[in-house]
């Protein structure tokens, strides 16, 4: 699903104008990543939590050059879904190996 389908979905069950809603999502998205990038975690209850997760530094390989690398430390965004969220997923999704 993508934006525009989000935003068409929720204007067709709220009557809402599809104007009114994309900029309602947008906000909420600039609202999401802002509070990120101030390294806050963002909770969401009874869906999830997008969070920061911290990443060592370690070692890695440019398999090209044949040569060791150092990968700095550095964080990036995580999100956990909250357990009535899985479990609504994992009830009514059938695996298809694709995906």
């Amino acid at each position: 699903m993508t934006k525009a389908e989000i935003v068409a979905d929720i204007a067709t069950k709220t009557n809402i104008e599809k104007v009114v809603v994309q900029h309602v999502v947008e906000s909420f998205m600039d609202s999401l990543k802002g509070s990120m990038e101030n390294g806050e975690n963002v909770y969401l209850r009874g869906f999830g939590s997008f969070i920061i997760k911290e990443r060592k530094e370690k070692i890695g390989r440019n398999i090209k050059e044949k040569k060791a690398i150092k990968i700095a430390p550095h964080c990036v965004p995580s999100f956990k879904p909250a357990k009535e969220f899985s479990q609504v997923v994992k009830d009514n999704v059938k695996y298809t190996g694709k995906r």
